[in-house]
């Protein structure tokens, strides 16, 4: 009976070919190769799945191998490379930095450092996950990473590289490897389904790699888990129902809830969700991954659709009248907020209906840049008033005291010399005459009411405008005239 290989280290990259989406990595090692300019330490960094460990072991194949070839490929075929593959290269020692992390297990590399390899060119140590070393273990090491012995190089990998003391850093040539794009994953998956004889939907595989997140090690991991499953073929619902995800036909009930304003289809499809047992945090990934189809779809990527199965197609196209780009971005903004909330929120039912309600209230709400839009139109389309500022909005000026005047009274009488009555004492004297008609005119306009300026606009009016005299001079004008006239009246009687 054959022992069964998992198909993460089945179809492991055994030559610099097979690596996927590091190419500057994968050059600048090859040229090393060829130049024979190999560093003495290497530090490859990145996120899980992305071929830290298989760029060090194909470093350390190349060095060792019998028979490299023209392109710096490894053979695979001579002894040194046929132990790296099966893990039994007494050269080529691996240490898992987790379980051998302290200056004793770093003291014990120093002591063995020194002995030459067995039958191989070079002695490799490949270190994994470096970080989780000690300061005192990484003290240790310095020295002999430093200055190690002829033919001793050391690989290190990791996966947070800013754990790493910086006195390891300045000694290494280090090599950040880059998240693998979903084409890339898909191409991989592809080619496997071939090598097995496995069917398998392009939306199926769309799918596993979107889960897989960068990481080709998972989106193979679900890939085995999948093919384990079902002996059929690989279909986009298979996908769905064996990883537990909630199907594309609740989020199109949702579009539909949210064209008819219909709230209590939120309860519905929450207390569908739960009784399903579906992972809360997926639905929410899938849901925010949904309007991002949506809003990608909006901004003219209408081939996206081509990948998708007829009846998801139908229902993109619907959603596509029923949300605008700004409905999109408003939802987007709020899942992204709540999806790092809700999993440790205890009222998890609670804030998924929430949720559920604002989406499907999105269309009642005017978008923020749409009601700025029409602001501007407004604008544009109606003038705005300007605003008068008069004297009285000023600070009071100093107001010189001249003799007050009157225009139509032709003589004006000396009054320097005569002391001013009251007018109390006048009244009393004698009654108040009736005024002049230029008077009259001037006593009626001083009880007309006074229309206050209109403040519709930040707009100031010219200077020239703002020179004439206020409501306020005016008015202290005519008190002071009908005061001379009074004045003027007592003295000739």
């Amino acid at each position: 009976m054959n022992k069964y290989v998992p198909i993460t280290r089945k179809y492991r990259p055994q030559t610099f070919a097979a690596v996927c989406h590091q190419d500057a990595a994968v050059t600048t090692l090859k040229n090393a190769l060829k130049s024979g300019r190999v560093a003495q330490s290497y530090l490859f960094s990145g996120i899980r799945g992305t071929g830290k460990t298989t760029l060090a072991r194909l470093l350390a194949k190349a060095l060792n191998c019998e028979n490299l070839s023209s392109e710096v490929e490894p053979c695979n075929q001579c002894r040194s490379c046929q132990e790296i593959n099966s893990g039994n290269a007494l050269d080529v020692i691996e240490i898992d930095g987790a379980s051998n992390r302290g200056i004793d297990d770093i003291r014990q590399i120093n002591e063995t450092v020194g002995y030459a390899p067995s039958g191989s060119k070079w002695k490799i140590y490949i270190i994994d996950e470096v970080h989780m070393l000690t300061k005192e273990a990484f003290n240790a090491l310095l020295k002999t990473l430093e200055e190690p012995p002829p033919r001793v190089k050391f690989f290190f990998a990791t996966t947070e590289p800013h754990k790493v003391l910086p006195t390891i850093l300045s000694r290494c040539q280090r090599f950040d490897l880059s998240r693998l794009n979903q084409d890339s994953i898909v191409l991989k998956l592809r080619s496997i389904a071939e090598d097995i004889d496995r069917t398998a939907e392009p939306s199926a595989l769309d799918l596993i790699a979107q889960l897989a997140d960068g990481s080709m090690r998972d989106a193979e991991s679900l890939f085995d888990q999948i093919t384990c499953f079902d002996n059929g073929p690989i279909t986009h619902t298979l996908v769905q129902n064996m990883l537990g995800l909630a199907p594309r036909a609740l989020f199109f009930e949702l579009d539909t809830a949210v064209k008819d304003h219909n709230l209590a289809k939120a309860f519905d499809l929450v207390q569908t969700i739960f009784d399903s047992g579906k992972d809360l945090k997926h639905f929410l990934d899938h849901l925010i991954h949904h309007y991002r189809l949506i809003l990608r779809l909006h901004l003219g990527q209408r081939g996206l659709l081509g990948a998708l199965p007829s009846d998801e197609r139908t229902g993109y196209e619907n959603a596509l009248t029923i949300y605008t780009h700004h409905h999109c971005l408003d939802i987007l903004d709020y899942l992204v907020q709540w999806l790092q909330q809700i999993p440790s929120s205890p009222f998890k039912r609670i804030d998924l209906e929430m949720t559920l309600l604002f989406i499907i209230r999105i269309k009642q709400r005017i978008p923020f840049d749409n009601l700025i839009e029409r602001l501007n139109q407004l604008e544009d389309k109606v003038p705005l008033e300007p605003v008068v500022i008069t004297q009285a909005a000023r600070a009071p000026e100093p107001v010189e005291e001249k003799e007050p005047s009157l225009a139509p009274v032709a003589t004006k009488p000396e009054l320097a010399p005569i002391a001013t009555p009251k007018l109390e004492s006048l009244s009393k004297e004698k009654p108040i005459q009736e005024p002049a008609p230029q008077v009259a005119a001037l006593s009626q306009a001083e009880h007309e009411p006074v229309e206050a300026p209109k403040l519709e606009s930040s707009i100031i009016q010219a200077p020239s405008e703002m020179e004439k005299p206020s409501v306020h001079q005016s008015h202290y004008d005519t008190l002071m005239r009908f005061a001379a006239v009074e004045l003027n009246g007592s003295i000739k009687s």
